[in-house]
């Protein structure tokens, strides 16, 4: 089923989600699926992230695929507690206008008109707070990572050589700033793992 409004958005039908039941009464919803260094990750909080992430994807859920979706919702969801507090221990905040910037870079990136997106979130009985961590935390930690990182980063002009011939329409700046994307990808990649191995996640 589809739908429509000013832009043509999915609805979601919802199949039985491997172990977390959508129709679980209020006191199952909440049970604890996961401790992350005493955080605690629910099983409601799992069946939101999922359906979220069906929606960004642009897929349904489905007995085929719900144990995979539900699988990457928990890693996404333990990643993103670990994130939090480590970018909490550098103080890292993000502002209104920080938060509104990244949420329109968004709905332009992938074509939504913000009231659609809204509704689709209220279709599929997904909070919008969901929504809202999501990018506060990608925010956070993209901020701690260029603030612990950036002054290392630098641009040869091997690489700066190999990025531009591989695209000839790309401007120096651009392909400047690709390089340096990249290695500070490879630095957060490096980071979590490391925050993960030293972590005390425990999956009830």
């Amino acid at each position: 089923m589809i739908y429509t409004s000013k832009h043509p958005i999915i609805l979601l039908f919802i199949f039985l989600i491997f172990s977390f039941d959508l129709h679980a009464s209020a006191k199952d919803s909440h049970k604890i699926a996961v401790l992350v260094n005493e955080e605690i990750i629910t099983s409601y909080d799992v069946k939101q992230r999922m359906k979220l992430s069906a929606i960004l994807q642009k897929i349904n859920i489905t007995n085929e695929n719900n144990s995979i979706i539900a699988s990457n919702a928990i890693e996404e969801l333990v990643n993103e507690k670990l994130k939090n507090e480590k970018a909490n221990e550098y103080d890292i905040v993000i502002d209104n206008s920080e938060y509104i910037n990244s949420e329109t870079i968004f709905f332009e990136q992938n074509s939504y008109e913000k009231e659609d997106f809204l509704k689709l979130l209220e279709l599929n009985e997904i909070n919008y707070s969901e929504f809202k961590i999501l990018l506060i935390t990608e925010l956070k930690w993209n901020k701690l990572i260029s603030g612990l990182y950036f002054r290392l980063t630098s641009v040869s002009d091997i690489e700066l050589e190999e990025v531009m011939s591989n695209n000839e329409t790309i401007t120096v700046e651009n392909a400047k700033n690709f390089i340096i994307q990249k290695q500070l990808d490879l630095k957060s990649s490096k980071l979590l793992r490391d925050i993960i191995n030293e972590a005390t996640i425990e999956y009830r």
